[in-house]
């Protein structure tokens, strides 16, 4: 059959191109390239009266006008033929923009309809910043760093709130002398960007309206990360006498070069994106502001007559309003645990099986982010760990879930978040885990028909669990289909052979489940029923590629 390449990956000369290969310069690195980024529009800084008059509407609280205004100069210009330059206000404004459009009392506790505006207008201007000028040149590597608790005023200095351990004062004009975009800023207020991941995620599973404003910024966040390391990636291949690597500029590598890169941290990072609202992962990844999930009473819900704005009768309206008093907020709705939306037995529902991730939406964003990290370490191993490494830790989080969740990480189309390079490789991690020890090891991580049929195919689980059965035979068709897609199968009588053995070998040694010491935890019908289907589907694929084969065949190709 013709071979179907992948356009993200580079196929270095050396190298079959009949497999899902990685650099021959490492057994587990996956060879990428990017493509060439969109055009952006170049940035000016804002003139200085506008750039002022942005800092007063913030500093007075007045966001709705200061976001309009800021938008309405982003945009200018958009239409001109060349785009003429974006004006863009400093890192402090973009950072309080970020904080606007999720914090608490402009969202799940807004006292107004115009408080609710400001988190929608913060989140539109945002968004309009990463599709006009792009990550790079809006610097938001500047803006979006988390940093320790400081304050800031342009009429004094600015200070660290450590005690006797105070910086030394730093003038800057540019600082902006408003709560939120200091001791009340989520770049202040998390620990770091995985404490949000992790939070985040764990609302998912425990505070939905939470989660339902978190998943607007966390996706926002990962467009951001994405978007910037493949600019700089791409700026790195066009660039390759420099002696800087663009890359090391990326914010994924200042995330995770923040702390340092201890088998401890890396581990705490992937427990953030596998953050499951358990005790244990709450108490880890907590809330971000202090009462954070406590909603506005019912009664007292957006409901309120508002205040006309007045400014020359000094009458702010609800521009003014402080903090929500304790009187006026209760707990948000006592969560669901998150033992309970497990599927329902049997069902393949996506809503079910997805639920213990915290639902479809959130487990994309995790496998995203899991793409992230592996490409920054194929990349960029000595700025965090090496990629045999990462996929270990990653092996740590999916061999132990429940078939069902197990099936939906290692399934085809969760794997196309991945590079197909990267995919093979975390399924092949997976299976050498899970395999009998008479299957032999590859020769490389290249995945080629062959290294199917020698090494994977025909074997079993080296246990007689049916759930790691099941799993085996996941993995193998996941693997199957990857070749098919990217490479392409060639039917044989040796693979019908493998095939056939394999299904057999593995419903075999499933059958002692169950009896005696044999028993694995959670075996089944509901797991034989995941593992017999995959066996259907295995055994439909090559007889698809047997039928294609021969039509083509017979029409002289």
């Amino acid at each position: 059959m013709s071979s179907q390449k992948d356009p993200r990956l580079s196929e270095p000369s050396a190298r079959s191109s009949d497999s899902l290969g990685t650099d021959s310069s490492s057994s587990t690195r996956p060879s990428i390239h990017y493509d060439a980024p969109p055009a952006f529009r170049t940035v000016k800084l804002l003139p200085y009266e506008l750039c002022e008059q942005c800092i007063i509407y913030f500093e007075e609280g007045l966001y709705v006008p200061a976001l309009n205004l800021l938008i309405s100069l982003l945009t200018i210009g958009t239409t001109s033929t060349p785009p003429r330059p974006a004006f863009l206000p400093p890192a402090q404004q973009l950072a309080l923009a970020a904080t606007l459009s999720i914090h608490p009392s402009l969202t799940t506790r807004a006292q107004s309809e115009n408080a609710l505006q400001v988190s929608i207008l913060a989140t539109r201007y945002l968004r309009l910043v990463l599709h006009l000028v792009g990550p790079v040149n809006g610097k938001l590597q500047d803006a979006f760093a988390f940093s320790t608790v400081e304050t800031f005023s342009r009429r004094g200095a600015r200070r660290r709130i450590t005690g006797d351990n105070a910086s030394t004062p730093k003038h800057d004009m540019n600082a902006l002398d408003s709560k939120l975009a200091n001791t009340g800023s989520v770049w202040v207020n998390a620990q770091d960007f995985w404490h949000v991941v992790g939070w985040a995620f764990n609302c998912s599973l425990l505070h939905q309206r939470r989660w339902e404003r978190w998943s607007l910024w966390l996706q926002y966040m990962i467009d951001v990360l994405d978007q910037d390391w493949t600019l700089r990636a791409h700026m790195q291949e066009q660039d390759l006498d420099s002696g800087e690597d663009a890359r090391q500029g990326s914010i994924i590598v200042q995330y995770l070069s923040k702390n340092d890169t201890t088998a401890r941290q890396e581990r705490r990072i992937v427990r953030a994106i596998f953050a499951d609202g358990s005790q244990k992962s709450t108490a880890e990844f907590p809330e971000v502001w202090r009462n954070e999930t406590k909603e506005r009473k019912k009664e007292n819900d957006v409901k309120k007559v508002e205040t006309k704005l007045d400014i020359d009768a000094d009458n702010w309206g609800d521009y003014m309003n402080g903090a929500s008093s304790s009187s006026d907020l209760e707990d948000s709705p006592p969560p669901q645990s998150p033992s309970k939306p497990t599927p329902k037995s049997g069902s393949t529902d996506i809503s079910d099986i997805t639920a213990p991730f915290g639902g479809s939406e959130s487990l994309i964003l995790r496998l995203r982010l899991l793409s992230l990290l592996s490409g920054v370490c194929a990349l960029l191993p000595r700025t965090f760990i090496s990629l045999p490494t990462l996929y270990d830790v990653f092996l740590e989080h999916i061999r132990p879930l429940p078939l069902p969740q197990f099936f939906f990480i290692v399934s085809p189309s969760s794997m196309q978040h991945f590079h197909s390079a990267a995919a093979s490789c975390i399924l092949q991690v997976i299976l050498r885990s899970l395999l009998a020890s008479a299957a032999p090891l590859p020769r490389c991580d290249d995945v080629t028909q062959e290294t199917l049929e020698r090494c994977y195919l025909p074997y079993p689980a080296n246990t007689g669990s049916i759930s790691d059965n099941a799993k085996v035979s996941l993995c193998v068709e996941t693997l199957l289909r990857l070749l098919q897609k990217h490479i392409g199968l060639e039917w044989s009588e040796t693979l019908q052979d493998k095939v056939e053995k394999g299904i057999e070998a593995r419903e075999q040694k499933a059958k002692k489940a169950g009896k005696g010491k044999g028993k694995g935890k959670g075996d089944g019908e509901e797991e034989r029923v995941w593992l017999r289907g995959s066996a259907g589907r295995i055994s439909g694929l090559v007889e698809l590629v047997k039928n294609q084969q021969e039509a083509m065949e017979e029409r002289g190709f």
